[in-house]
């Protein structure tokens, strides 16, 4: 993969969270790219570190360790400022809440960026923004006027008012009906077909995945896997497999911890258990 064709790459990336015995690695020397123009969807079981990575890579969280670049910037060497700025100019994103405010017209929620940013939205630029999601005719709306589908599709919108080179989005059907998801996707695929619109989206359906053109399987902070051309069905068989040997993995550490465990005085037949187990272990272990 040719560097120009990255538009985020994250380069032995580790994220921590807390201290000493409670420390947990959501992140664990992730080395990943994101080709330009493409449409890339990141699965894992809970707790594997999808939404840190996305975290990472978009500048809203910062690593212990490694590098993030961002169309060609070394996040690493900005200061909170200048990330707010990178942010807010090049980078747009998409959640499962659709953070629209209640008393703003469909309009106003996507001129609100720009407002923030101190410059006065061009109306013409935010109806054809709302146009683009297919709300042409909503643009006097309120949130409560209109159906959750169509709320997320405004929130695109307003996420794609700066022209963003990257868009995020992280569950972006979480909150959706199935008819909802099926809008909302078909309008993320379409921005990245018809206009080349880089996506990065963490989800966990494999119906969301299918419509990315390469999904990014990661299991306890590491990248695991992936898988062009995704089906829903093959994506769920993969994340089933996770989840088995996350489980398995469990069950392993759970049978050693109880090994582990001294016995006590009262319990004499388990320790007469555990004496002919470990006999039976160091025997087979001679042979």
């Amino acid at each position: 993969m040719n560097d120009k064709d990255v538009v985020v790459r994250l380069e032995q990336v580790t994220r921590s969270y807390g201290t000493g015995q409670s420390t947990i690695t959501a992140l664990d020397g992730v080395t990943v790219g994101f080709t330009r123009g493409s449409f890339t969807a990141v699965m894992g079981p809970s707790g594997s570190g999808k939404s840190t990575l996305l975290q990472c890579a978009a500048g809203l969280d910062r690593p212990d360790t490694g590098t993030v670049v961002v169309d060609g910037v070394d996040l690493g060497g900005l200061d909170e400022t200048a990330l707010t700025v990178l942010r807010r100019e090049r980078l747009g994103f998409v959640f499962q809440s659709f953070n629209l405010l209640g008393a703003l017209t469909a309009e106003q929620n996507v001129g609100l960026p720009l407002r923030l940013a101190g410059r006065r939205p061009d109306p013409a630029q935010v109806r054809s923004a709302l146009a683009r999601v297919g709300l042409g005719e909503r643009t006097g709306h309120l949130p409560s006027q209109m159906s959750g589908g169509q709320q997320q599709r405004v929130a695109i919108a307003r996420a794609l008012i700066s022209a963003p080179e990257v868009l995020f989005a992280d569950e972006p059907t979480g909150a959706l009906d199935s008819s909802s998801s099926r809008e909302v996707l078909t309008l993320l695929r379409s921005l990245v077909d018809g206009q080349g619109q880089s996506t990065i989206m963490v989800t966990h359906d494999p119906v969301a995945a299918s419509y990315a053109d390469t999904v990014l399987f990661l299991a306890d902070g590491r990248v695991v896997d992936h898988l062009v051309g995704p089906d829903p069905q093959t994506v769920a068989a993969r994340m089933t497999a996770l989840e088995d040997l996350r489980r398995d993995g469990a069950a392993t550490g759970a049978a050693r911890a109880e090994d582990a465990t001294p016995a006590t005085a009262p319990e004499a037949a388990t320790a007469t258990t555990t004496t002919t187990r470990e006999a039976a272990r160091a025997e087979g272990g001679s042979r």
